[in-house]
């Protein structure tokens, strides 16, 4: 085997070790599976261009081949995929115009497999090394090169409408990666295959193609980070504040920090901050012992510094506020510190009255961030109740809602009832389906089952498949009507997990729980009195399980 057999191999190595590099030190986002799809779609090329010259097995040898070109055939959809991911449309990908889309791919994919009549690919001498291309085959390249047409048009457009300057850049980027691949492909077409027999022959200029363009997205998602999309919109939300901004996780490593920072500081996310030592060695204007208690016990107020830094001839003020954020139980999930430089503002105060309306708009642009901080928080905390699948309440939540619920209920003698629910043989679902269909049908589930409740109800995931309702002001006669109507429901959800997939259809098996007024006033212990009722409601789901599914095993109880 000659030295550009093996440079296929090589090629592959590379694209393998991009390949892990994307995988390894990147959040994955859904434009990040995206490339990582196209990336693997490219790898396909020279490991199978080599394993066609390791073989003196014809059919061997056509197999690797077909691979190779099955591969550059669904590239083409993957370039027109990825751009449109690129660009922030992915909602115009519905699941029928991915179809169309990939339709001709999949062709020329099934035409290169089958072979018929040897419309791909016929041997010379017996052996595939040497080949005879047929029909097929170019129909495989003039799908390609559509689809890069209609790819750089999308990029062209998309550019001439984009509305900042690092967008248009990420898009620069992709279209000269893409450009790039096409030229060396185009350059491997011209020469071993229409001027073949001219004595002219030059192995491995498409896989040189693929080396290139990937080590080029390499460079451009690994160092300029410009396939970052929402991290890029938050980024330059972030450097647009003339405020400095450091954001650290609830045990002081840096998450993130804005350009207007980095003059004052040398940080990096992925360091840690210890205020006391970062303070340490500066001119402290203010109480430095009142600002670390506040700033070590997480007072919930935030706290408040001035530092002084610079040279004599020119010291800059600094005012350094921190707060930290809390979920909805109070916990420390991280904290924000601003760093504004007020040595202007200090000197038009002291310059004359006029700075005071100067203070008072420096104060309320703190007040709008403090604003702004607060909105972050409240995010934080819807994040904190809601189970990110499903969209339902979570448990903790639930629990936190009935303990305040149930004493109430008691106190003042009004019914209510609890529903625990699961869908039946999920685990069937997850096997022959994949996970990701289970999580569909999930979420569908509890749609349906949201839509037939009141406002004042709460639906939560109790767990994996399970889940749980609460209703307020209901007895056991209502709680079986709403069980019943939830039970059809959710039997006749279709859910149409996509293109080749059969409609699945699921049931629920109910242990519904209905407390009666009558009982008892108070409990000593909520927390134990919830476990009580639940562990009821969950032995009637057991028995409906057990009795067969799909049914409704219901059960009273005074308070």
């Amino acid at each position: 085997m000659g030295l550009g057999v093996w440079s296929e191999l090589i090629f592959f190595l590379i694209l393998l070790f991009m390949f892990a590099i994307i995988f390894l030190f990147n959040t994955i986002t859904v434009l990040h599976k995206v490339y990582l799809v196209f990336h693997f779609l490219m790898m396909l090329w020279p490991i199978s261009q080599f394993a066609v010259m390791t073989t003196e097995n014809p059919q061997l040898q056509l197999f690797y081949l077909k691979a190779s070109f099955v591969g550059l055939s669904l590239l083409g959809s993957g370039w027109l995929i990825f751009a449109v991911f690129l660009t922030g449309q992915s909602y115009l990908l519905t699941k029928k115009r991915l179809f169309w889309l990939s339709l001709p791919s999949l062709l020329s994919a099934a035409g290169i497999l089958f072979n018929p009549y040897g419309w791909f690919a016929t041997p010379i001498e017996g052996a595939f090394k040497d080949r005879h291309y047929g029909p097929f085959f170019w129909f495989t390249l003039i799908t390609l090169a559509l689809y890069v047409l209609i790819s750089i048009y999308h990029l062209y457009v998309s550019h001439r409408t984009a509305k900042t300057a690092r967008h248009r850049l990420q898009i620069i980027l992709a279209a000269i990666g893409i450009l790039i691949l096409s030229s060396f492909a185009l350059a491997d077409l011209v020469v071993n295959v229409l001027l073949q027999g001219q004595g002219i022959i030059v192995i491995g200029l498409t896989s040189w193609g693929i080396v290139l363009s990937g080590l080029y997205f390499l460079i451009a998602i690994q160092f300029f980070k410009v396939f970052h999309v929402i991290q890029l919109d938050q980024k330059d939300v972030l450097d647009s504040m003339s405020t400095g901004i450091i954001v650290l996780d609830e045990h002081g490593i840096v998450l993130d920090v804005n350009s207007a920072i980095r003059p004052l500081v040398s940080l990096r996310p992925g360091d840690f901050l210890d205020m006391s030592r970062f303070l340490a060695p500066l001119h402290i204007e203010g109480d430095l012992e009142a600002f670390l208690d506040a700033y070590e016990k997480r007072n919930p107020e935030g706290a408040q510094i001035e530092i002084a830094m610079g040279s004599d001839s020119h010291i800059s003020h600094i005012s350094i506020y921190t707060a930290p954020i809390f979920d909805s139980g109070m916990a420390l999930i991280g904290r924000i510190i601003t760093f504004q430089d007020v040595s202007e503002l200090r000197r038009l105060v002291d310059a004359s009255h006029r700075q005071n309306e100067v203070l008072q708009e420096r104060n309320r642009a703190l007040m709008i961030m403090q604003d702004e901080l607060y909105k972050a928080n409240q995010m934080l905390e819807q994040m904190a109740v809601t189970d990110s699948l499903t969209g339902c309440y979570n448990r903790r939540y639930l629990m936190q809602q009935l303990e305040h619920e149930v004493m109430t209920n008691m106190r003042y003698q009004i019914p209510f009832s609890i529903f625990l629910f699961d869908i039946d043989l999920f685990k069937n679902v997850n096997d022959r389906f994949g996970h990701i269909i289970g999580d569909e049908v999930l979420s569908s589930t509890a749609a349906v089952v949201k839509k037939m409740l009141r406002r004042t109800d709460i639906l939560a995931r109790y767990g994996g498949e399970e889940f749980s309702v609460y209703l307020p002001h209901t007895n056991q006669e209502q709680a079986m009507l709403l069980a019943q109507r939830i039970k059809e429901a959710v039997e006749f959800n279709i859910i149409q997990p996509g293109p080749g997939n059969q409609p699945i259809g699921v049931t629920i098996s109910l242990g519904v729980l209905s407390v009666d007024k009558g009982g008892r006033m108070s409990v000593d212990n909520p927390k134990a009195y919830l476990r009580e009722l639940f562990s009821e409601a969950d032995a009637a789901l057991y028995e409906a399980k057990h009795g067969g599914r799909n049914r409704i095993v219901s059960i009273s109880r005074k308070a």
